[in-house]
């Protein structure tokens, strides 16, 4: 390896030579930062640069505090060929992200020592210079591969998405407003402000640009920021359901486990708070800032699996690109957030839970519910949040007849699958708020019918019971006369709340052990109501149900528990839950 002089003298001297020769003089000298300011100083011959500039990208890019010499080819390079090897570099930052990146959803985003992070940095820094530069009949034709390769390359760290909101107000000829001198604000190098946009050189190949290129160019711009939103809020925990929960219930706050108060206190909440703004204030700035009723119709009317980013190399007017519907999703629930929580001036949604939101909460789960909740936590949080906020503003039904059952199916499906429990028990919540509400009687005991006969998950069962309870103390505390004041409730239900156990037993400890694993929740709330309904609610119990609920559900189940008690393989803590239920079930005097 050469020396450092030896190699500053080279740099200077080779640039006399044909370029292919200086290029091989580069490629041996230029392996080390000490010589970056010599060759910084030779790139300033607007010449030299606009010939070599784009085969200097890679060499570059690898060299610890290159940014002052890649900004250079950036300002005097060739614009439209520095621009296709940009490209092949941020296309190769995507294949390296698959030997680096963590997957870890309490800190999503890249290992502590990668370089991976600042080489996306810079590339951004560079690619909003480049392309002000090019001077196109059709710039968009340029924009929209570029955006796409970005895209392919990011991951949503706080700083690689700084560094895509700087390259977005580049592109679109504003500059970024200052941000807050906060712990929370993220700021990242952006040449393109902070640097001399007067030493740029101009396109040697320039072309008046189509009128009709500026709306193009915002579109994709608009479109592409919502896929980096979308990204972004599915990567962290925005919890924005259960802070609006908190705020519309301030008394069911448990104090010292406000989730509102643990993301005013810590410093990376509060960044995901400010970068999610941040996003959302770039996209007000490009003409997005309206939820009228069209926009919501676009966001469940049309596919919801669909990549925006394939149209990106291929469209010929507006209305070929479109916006990323999850993305879009997230742009709506964080208008309402802000507005209930920060009183922002975000606009009013024009819609209703029904039939808007349900028919958007219902495109989005599919028919691989499960599934679509865990892949993408942060629109089902986001969907949660736009229904807390549609029923606090009191914005229930529009036109149509709405379809109370299938809506609240929904919801209580992300109170199952959803993995943070935050936002299970706001789902929980709002699905039982939404039940009570619902002025049918009827309608409200056939929900709960169809929970208690058909769901195959414990803790909803267990929500049911407690919903049908509240019914109960309702029905009696208002001195209504409706489904939930007679007899004929538990006459309808007793065979869903107390199933016949006479089976259990027959099981072996093994199968006993499964069987208490798979339904303690529910058997655990049932013994519950059933206390309250033999001992506070007798007028509800028909004639001669107690002793047959005493034969075929308390007595297999006490003896059941009992046997499990004693049985290898049961923890403390089930031996704990098993005594609490036996001793629950002998209290109701029905054995």
């Amino acid at each position: 390896m050469p020396d450092v002089s030896e190699s500053i003298k080279a740099i200077q001297e080779g640039a006399k030579e044909d370029r292919f020769t200086y290029l091989t003089i580069l490629q041996y000298h230029v392996t080390s930062p000490e010589v970056l300011p010599t060759l910084n100083d030779v790139l300033q011959d607007a010449e030299l640069t606009q010939e070599i500039g784009w085969d200097l990208v890679q060499m570059l890019l690898n060299i610890e505090g290159s940014e002052t010499c890649l900004e250079t080819v950036a300002r005097l390079g060739n614009p439209r060929e520095v621009v296709i090897k940009l490209m092949e570099a941020l296309e190769g930052l995507a294949v390296a992200w698959n030997d680096e990146v963590v997957v870890d959803a309490d800190q999503p985003g890249v290992i502590p020592d990668s370089k991976i992070p600042g080489k996306f940095i810079t590339l951004l820094g560079m690619l909003g210079i480049l392309h002000q530069r090019i001077k196109t009949k059709y710039p968009s034709r340029f924009l929209g591969p570029s955006l796409v390769k970005v895209f392919e390359a990011y991951q949503p760290t706080p700083e690689m998405t700084a560094s895509v909101i700087n390259l977005v107000y580049s592109l679109s000829g504003r500059k970024r407003p200052p941000l807050p001198t906060r712990k929370s604000s993220v700021n990242v190098a952006n040449p393109d402000q902070d640097g001399d946009a007067s030493k740029n050189a101009p396109d040697p190949e320039a072309e008046q640009e189509d009128p009709k290129e500026d709306t193009m160019q915002r579109k994709l711009l608009q479109a592409f920021v919502t896929c980096i939103l979308q990204r972004y809020v599915n990567a962290y925990d925005m919890l924005w359901s259960p802070r609006l929960l908190e705020l519309y219930n301030p008394k069911r706050v448990v104090p010292g486990k406000s989730t509102t108060e643990a993301f005013r206190q810590n410093e990376e909440l509060q960044k995901r708070d400010a970068v999610v703004g941040q996003l959302v204030a770039l996209l007000r700035d490009l003409g997005l800032n309206k939820c009228e009723g069209q926009f919501v119709k676009s966001i469940f009317e049309g596919p919801v699996h669909t990549d925006p980013l394939v149209a990106f190399d291929d469209f010929s007017s507006v209305d070929d690109i479109h916006f990323s519907p999850g993305g879009a999703v997230c742009l709506v629930a964080y208008w309402i957030f802000s507005k209930d929580v920060f009183e922002s001036d975000s606009p009013q949604p024009e819609m209703y839970v029904f039939p808007d939101h349900a028919l958007m909460l219902g495109r989005f789960l599919g028919i691989e519910m499960q599934s679509e909740i865990l892949s993408s936590p942060g629109i089902a949080d986001a969907l949660l949040a736009i229904g807390l906020g549609l029923e606090h503003r009191n914005l229930i039904k529009g036109v149509e007849e709405p379809n109370l059952m299938a809506y609240h199916h929904n919801l209580t499906l992300i109170s199952v699958f959803h993995p943070d429990i935050q936002v299970r028990n706001a789902a929980t919540s709002f699905a039982g708020s939404l039940l009570h509400s619902e002025p049918d009687d009827h309608n409200r005991l056939e929900i709960l019918e169809d929970l208690l006969e058909n769901c195959m998950f414990a803790s909803l069962k267990a929500c049911a019971i407690t919903w049908l309870k509240e019914e109960l103390i309702t029905a009696r505390q208002e001195k209504l006369s409706n489904q939930f004041s007679s007899p004929d409730v538990i006459e309808r239900l007793q065979y869903s709340l107390f199933p016949d156990m006479l089976s259990l037993n027959e099981m072996s400890n093994d199968a006993l052990i499964d069987f208490w694993a798979q339904n303690q929740l529910f058997l655990l709330q049932v013994a519950n109501f059933a206390y309250v309904l033999f001992t506070g609610f007798k007028e509800l119990v028909p004639a001669g149900m107690g002793a047959a609920v005493g034969q075929r559900f308390v007595e297999p189940l006490v003896a059941a528990s009992e046997k499990l008690e004693k049985a290898e393989g049961a923890d403390d803590d089930s031996r704990m839950q098993l005594s609490i239920l036996k001793d629950r079930l002998r209290s109701l005097g029905l054995q």
